[in-house]
């Protein structure tokens, strides 16, 4: 690409070269777009804009960049350029309606939803119309939208659920719980958020028997930190305020919010960010607005933008504990070790009594190549918990891992076994199990039935396929071990210990010229281990290389 842009350059000379200095920086912002680098993209349309070298198309790049980096105004700026050139957009109509709302000009905003091509569909449209009535003082015709809105029958659940809030808002608590209820119009969706919200109501209603029978419900099926949170509270006798929507502002948040999840599964990231964005700029504390969002920036592997998101999180938040891993993750995903476990080393301190929390630095320093560490981590998650829950069982498969990774093959042995009992028939714990006893070369037997168990259950699996392959090698059924460890191959082909484990069986079935290639293959895959025993192999073959593991091992032995 640069190579083409200088020959360019140099054929059409000083028309090249200015024509060249517009088309660098769109041509960087165009890239940086396609590649969802949205700093890099923002900065080079602000160099066009600035020298006034920006076509409609640059100008609507850039309206949609600072809207998914949450730059409403900036965006809002820029649509104002772009319907000076005659040009209408509804990314730029939502860039203006944001901004719109945030400096609480509701008549301009009626008239942006007003447009006949509308702003962000009919359900956003009619929520945030019904709310930009409440918020100009006509509360009345507010709630009257929302049940026109509801008479589209996929709109009805989103309808009655905001029109709830409001009603909340407005201190009729007991419309809204005829509402969420479900006795106004019949069941609704009961989200976290919905439950959150009719659980604060009822206690407003002074319901509290039926408040912590609706939170034990909803603690009993879901991990919700909100939810716990708010239980625990009431439990302890706090006075609990109405707070999921205390004003249009909150209301308006919450539309694009609605949408933003709707669209979380089904739409292009970029069109559910702009509407998570609009979320958080309307409502800079609301967390889940603020984890979608950096979920969907992890998503396009953002991590910078995701975890700076995920930093807004407030202390003070139920969800903090959950943004703070959320966030670790991140930077481990992006090569910042240290920070990730500096984070969750903290988080460990602050939240000490939290099984998630030491689960996840325990997750986290295994990452790193940590195992007595993330033993101690488990530790505490186990002893925390009690670790009976059949759910726990990744608990004692990870720390039997670590474990495995020491050398400790005793206590990794007992984990994967109590793994088996929480969960039987798990294929990752019954391959580590009989892969271990394999390596170990004891119950041989079980060794085989357990990773047999395991590929019948993942056939596709390349690891647990070499497993199998490995096994009947070491059990001298060398005949047998060709198909599997071929078909292994076959299904992880860029793994240099599948392939080294091939050349081994190959070679001892009598196909050498073939088990030269495979161990050479293990060589181009840069293989993290064994590397100086594979270039042996290939020197002097492989009975040479066990015969002198067998003389060291018997000296070994004879020194103890």
């Amino acid at each position: 690409m640069l190579r083409s842009l200088l020959l360019s350059a140099a054929i059409l000379g000083p028309f090249g070269a200015q024509a060249q200095g517009v088309a660098g920086p769109y041509l960087a912002a165009r890239i940086a777009g396609f590649s969802n680098d949205y700093v890099a993209a923002s900065e080079y349309y602000a160099q066009l804009i600035r020298r006034d070298d920006s076509n409609a198309q640059a100008l609507e790049n850039a309206i949609i960049i600072n809207s998914v980096l949450g730059r409403f105004e900036a965006a809002a700026e820029i649509a104002d350029d772009l319907e000076a050139l005659g040009q209408r957009s509804q990314f730029a109509s939502g860039a203006k309606l944001v901004q719109a709302l945030v400096d609480a000009r509701y008549e301009d905003a009626r008239a942006l939803l007003g447009q006949e091509e509308g702003v962000g569909g009919a359900l956003l449209d009619g929520l945030l119309s019904a709310w930009v009535a409440i918020a100009a003082g006509e509360t009345t015709d507010g709630l009257a939208q929302f049940d026109t809105l509801a008479e589209t029958e996929s709109f009805a659940p989103f309808a009655w659920i905001q029109k709830a809030y409001a009603l909340a808002m407005a201190g009729d608590f007991e419309g809204a719980d005829e509402i969420l209820s479900g006795r106004a119009h019949g069941p609704l969706p009961a989200n976290v958020r919905v439950v959150e919200a009719h659980a604060q109501i009822l206690m407003k209603l002074d319901r509290e028997a039926d408040a912590l029978d609706l939170l034990r419900q909803a603690n009993d099926a879901a991990n919700a930190p909100v939810l716990q949170d708010l239980q625990a509270r009431i439990e302890a006798g706090e006075d609990v305020a109405y707070d999921v929507v205390t004003s249009p502002r909150d209301g308006l948040a919450e539309a694009y919010f609605t949408l933003a999840l709707l669209l979380a599964d089904e739409s292009s990231t970029t069109f559910t960010l702009l509407n998570a964005r609009a979320a958080t700029t309307l409502r800079p504390d609301e967390s889940d607005a603020l984890i979608l969002t950096a979920e969907l920036l992890e998503s396009q592997a953002q991590h910078d933008l995701a975890a700076s998101v995920l930093t807004e999180v407030s202390r003070d938040d139920p969800a903090f504990f959950g943004a703070e891993i959320a966030r670790a993750d991140v930077l481990l995903a992006s090569d910042q070790e240290d920070a990730a476990i500096e984070a969750l080393r903290a988080l460990s301190r602050s939240n000490a009594d939290r099984k998630e929390v030491w689960s996840a630095y325990a997750d986290a320093l295994r990452r790193v190549d940590r195992p007595a560490d993330a033993v101690a981590a488990y530790d505490r998650a186990i002893e925390l918990d009690g670790g009976d829950a059949s759910e726990n069982w990744f608990w004692f498969f990870a720390r039997g891992t670590a474990h495995q990774e020491l050398g400790d093959w005793d206590p990794a042995e007992t984990d994967f076994r109590r793994a088996l009992e929480l969960s039987p028939e798990q294929p990752n714990v019954l391959n580590y199990l009989g892969y271990g006893l394999v390596e170990q070369r004891t119950d041989l037997d079980e060794a085989l039935d357990l990773i047999e168990r395991a590929v019948e259950a993942q056939p596709n699996d390349g690891y647990i396929t070499d497993s199998l392959g490995w096994a009947l090698y070491r059990l001298d059924r060398f005949e047998e071990a060709v198909e599997p460890m071929e078909r292994a191959v076959m299904l992880e082909p860029l793994d240099p210990l599948i392939n080294d484990h091939l050349g081994d069986v190959l070679w001892v079935v009598g196909r050498t010229r073939e088990a030269e290639f495979q161990w050479r293959r293990a060589l181009s895959l840069d293989p993290e281990e064994d590397l100086d025993r594979i270039r042996r192999k290939l020197e002097v073959g492989l009975d040479q290389v066990l015969e002198k593991e067998a003389q060291s091992g018997a000296v070994e032995a004879a020194r103890d």
